[in-house]
């Protein structure tokens, strides 16, 4: 391989990461902060992309993206009041039980409104050159701009979390719900407010990946699989963890494919298990992840 084809396909591992990031952050902050195993999480990241495309077609991407964002966030304060509530103090069992019916009751609804044919949205124009990068490399100017989006989402996340009170109150909130129920917090608008929060960032990252993906009913479900893959190996409720493994995931994931895909079949279902040796690799030296919260 030669040293631009590596050049580029460390990039697209960024990148990757990086969306994986967007996506892995909702999970862990769900899960840190409620205890909630959500299996449904990959839904939002579907409904983003399904109602940006929507309203994209037929006002702009601008008008698109903002429609995502606002009907996944919607979505996600509904399901939130009207059935995770009733699933914070159940066993985790229940939960992922619970969930994962949600998550086959957005599939088909979004097969009844949007069909079973695959959607591809399209790219906005003003990014669909590319720009150089590296010697004779010039890189997609949408991949540089995904990944810019995704770190200043990153960085947002991190300095709401560490240098605001609502940080702060959700900080006390994942140690101890009970002290700030009696504090006078009202937790429930609190435990909305992460969840929304998860979910618009789900979404977001659903948004930024349609054009370069296949949108259907249950394209959220493969890399909702990753990001329980970067929560085990970064450690539950650790937005370092998160972000780290995110970026180590999709490095790792994406030179397996571009390396091991030559040796044919076989080396492209080797390269499909690389992740999760990974995984179990991180489980059998720090079995709750590589930054303990």
């Amino acid at each position: 391989m030669s040293l631009i084809l590596l050049v580029e396909q460390l990039l697209n591992g960024l990148q990757f990461g990086l969306m994986l990031f967007l996506l892995s952050i909702g999970v862990t902050l769900i899960f840190g902060v409620m205890g909630l195993v959500n299996i449904a999480h990959g839904s939002l990241f579907m409904l983003g992309a399904y109602f940006g495309f929507s309203v994209g077609e037929r006002w702009g991407p601008v008008l698109g993206f903002a429609a995502g964002l606002a009907g996944a966030a919607a979505v996600a304060a509904a399901v939130e009041f009207l059935v995770m509530r009733r699933l914070y103090r159940r066993s985790h069992l229940d939960q992922v039980l619970g969930t994962f019916g949600l998550m086959l009751v957005c599939n088909e609804l979004v097969v009844i409104f949007w069909g079973r044919e695959p959607l591809l949205a399209a790219m906005p124009e003003w990014l669909s050159g590319s720009v150089p990068v590296f010697g004779e490399l010039r890189y997609p100017a949408y991949r540089l701009a995904i990944s810019a989006v995704a770190v200043l989402a990153g960085l947002g996340v991190y300095l709401l979390l560490s240098r605001t009170r609502v940080g702060m109150l959700v900080r006390a909130g994942a140690d101890n719900r009970t002290m700030v129920e009696a504090l006078g917090v009202n937790i429930d608008a609190l435990f909305t407010a992460v969840f929304v929060l998860g979910a618009a960032l789900a979404a977001l990252a659903g948004l930024m990946m349609g054009p370069l993906i296949t949108v259907e009913a249950g394209v959220g479900e493969p890399l909702l699989i990753l990001a329980l893959a970067v929560i085990i190996i970064g450690g539950a409720g650790s937005l370092k963890g998160c972000m780290v493994a995110s970026l180590l995931i999709g490095v790792v994931d994406t030179l397996a494919r571009a390396y091991l895909s030559a040796f044919g079949g076989g080396g492209r279902a080797v390269a499909g298990m690389v992740v999760y040796w990974l995984m179990l690799t991180v489980l059998l030296v720090r079995p709750r992840g590589l930054f303990v919260r």
